[in-house]
């Protein structure tokens, strides 16, 4: 099933429309992509599958160029750039205009067709091919979290998330308890002269106190450095 559905004008956004398809495409799958030339089979009557296409997404991107409130087409009951974002208002499916260019405005109230006036309230977003590699990202990244069945089969999800830091920790003398409360995924560093047990990790790992008791999934390597314990002491005084 297609989740976002490119709405373009043929010489006014085709090759913005087609540059957005294939990252679009290559982040989600072409699946989840509709993009007419690509998405209708040969020999397929097109107009009911593009309008099953629109009742089927998550979202319709509306690709505005600089041209596109001018044209005569939009006026007619018949325009196919028309009945896509109409039929994505009456199915109450996100509409987001995506202006192309630098000077391309959102359409106002007033210069657009009745059934298409309340594209002028929707929040839009910008490609401009001067900074095609930060705007497409935003494009992408907006319909990640709109729509959750992008978020799922997002590709760049997991190289953005950061690999979590190992945990380094040094102490000092120890008299009391000390607790080291978070998961253990790195090296345990050293303590000193532990005078009461030393608990380090979400499970049981003890340390100190004449014995070293482990318990728990650690990962990584513990470094022992524990000095005497107090015991020790006592017995040489």
């Amino acid at each position: 099933m297609p989740d976002v559905f490119i709405n373009y004008r043929s010489g006014d956004g085709e090759q913005a429309a087609a540059t957005i398809e294939e990252v679009l495409s290559a982040r989600f799958g072409k699946d989840r992509i509709y993009y007419a030339s690509k998405s209708i089979p040969p020999g397929t009557p097109f107009d009911g599958h593009l309008i099953h296409g629109v009742r089927r997404s998550g979202a319709l991107l509306a690709l505005i160029g600089p041209a596109w409130i001018g044209h005569e087409a939009l006026r007619s009951d018949g325009d196919w750039v028309r009945r896509e974002i109409q039929e994505a208002f009456l199915c109450d499916i996100r509409v987001i205009p995506v202006l192309l260019g630098r000077r391309t405005e959102r359409p106002a109230r007033d210069d657009l067709p009745t059934p298409l006036r309340k594209l002028a309230d929707c929040q839009s977003l910008r490609y401009d091919h001067q900074n095609k590699e930060y705007d497409l990202k935003q494009i992408g990244d907006t319909l990640a979290r709109l729509v959750p069945e992008l978020a799922a089969v997002d590709r760049e999800a997991d190289a953005e998330q950061p690999p979590s830091a190992p945990n380094h920790n040094t102490a000092g003398d120890v008299y009391g308890a000390s607790v080291q409360g978070s998961t253990v995924n790195g090296d345990i560093s050293t303590v000193r002269e532990a005078h009461g047990p030393v608990h380090i990790g979400p499970s049981n790992v003890r340390m100190g106190g004449g014995g070293n008791y482990f318990q728990g999934g650690n990962q990584g390597s513990i470094r022992q450095n524990f000095g005497r314990s107090r015991a020790e002491e006592d017995d040489e005084q």
